[in-house]
């Protein structure tokens, strides 16, 4: 727990101090907001997601569980910003069907738009978790992926800055993406209700780390100039590929959102399509994989109300292969362009 909450503290700026008593490790990121929702939920309540949110939520956060996501939409003029306003809309709008919310998960920075949550919004829906008295889960997993010049604001730091109610904020972080370490399986409560914690450490019995993996991480983790070094490499490495795949998206004129953090690009692709529709847009996602060999996820799979938009991920690739992936997708304008 000691080399975690060093490793998170030096992941999110080193300005923040995490607490060890108040880590939970779990056999990954799945388990553990699948037990966060066991903690906060009962069958049947809802919490509020903003869109386009990370499709495996439906799965992770539903299926064992039988808690509901409400989306809430976010929209390509704000940039995908979460709005109070659409907070409060979708929350009425719950009450009004019966359901219980119990809480607002957020992704920040978010997969799969890849901006980051400004400090005002989040103590926005602070404040509104306040007043409805439900509670905040944040899904940090890419916080040691920021690659732009917008400054990240964990929840950590806001907490540990302003005088707001502690017991109902719980951080989401694992290894998967910042370190690559998908297959060791790791995943990080944080939570600052002790009830919470007395709960999700019972349930972990059921998914927990390994005692090898627990020993290969306190020797990795507790080497901060290593992570250091290894930290400033990768955000500059993918800022590398990012650069190269959005000036590869201007030169065939594909549109996207400027994005600072995670692994993927949320790309306008509604230039391609004959009509703004789920149906015209899921012919485009099988055009783009059948015919251009690319895959990237359509929008509609991320719950955006906006037909178009789809999730490349930028990451796996090598320079070159970007490259030969935006000429792909030129093929595919120009099949569109000459259909027209």
């Amino acid at each position: 727990m000691q080399a975690m909450a060093g490793f998170m503290s030096q992941v999110m700026g080193g300005e923040i101090s995490f607490d060890p008593s108040r880590i939970v490790l779990t056999a990954g990121a799945t388990p553990a907001i699948e037990i966060l929702c066991y903690c906060l939920a009962d069958p049947g309540d809802a919490f509020l997601v903003p869109t386009p949110y990370y499709p495996g939520f439906d799965r992770d956060m539903t299926w064992r569980t039988g808690v509901e996501l409400i989306p809430v939409h976010c929209h390509g003029a704000d940039n995908f910003i979460l709005s109070i306003a659409a907070l409060q809309q979708a929350f009425n709008q719950a009450r009004k069907r019966g359901q219980r919310v119990q809480g607002i998960l957020i992704s920040n920075p978010s997969n799969p738009v890849g901006n980051l949550l400004p400090q005002k919004t989040l103590h926005d829906i602070l404040d509104f978790a306040r007043k409805k008295n439900i509670h905040i889960i944040s899904d940090e997993i890419f916080a040691g992926s920021i690659h732009g010049n917008e400054e990240f604001f964990s929840l950590a730091k806001i907490l540990d800055a302003e005088n707001f109610d502690k017991s109902r904020a719980h951080i989401l972080y694992g290894l998967s993406k910042d370190l690559s370490l998908a297959g060791f399986r790791v995943g990080v409560i944080y939570s600052y209700n002790d009830d919470v914690l007395a709960a999700a450490k019972k349930l972990t019995r059921f998914s927990s780390v390994s005692a090898p993996t627990q020993r290969l991480l306190i020797s990795l983790l507790s080497d901060t100039s290593f992570i250091g070094r290894y930290l400033e490499t990768n955000r500059k490495r993918i800022r590398k590929m990012y650069d190269i795949f959005v000036s590869g998206l201007k030169e065939i004129g594909v549109k996207y959102v400027d994005s600072s953090g995670g692994l993927y690009c949320w790309v306008d692709m509604s230039g391609l399509m004959h009509s703004h529709s789920v149906k015209e847009e899921l012919e485009l996602w099988d055009k783009l994989l059948n015919v251009a060999k690319v895959n990237a996820t359509p929008g509609s799979a991320c719950h955006s109300i906006e037909p178009g938009w789809f999730r490349c991920c930028f990451t796996t690739l090598s320079e070159g292969n970007i490259r030969i992936a935006i000429e792909r997708i030129r093929k595919v304008a120009e099949m569109h362009k000459s259909s027209r």
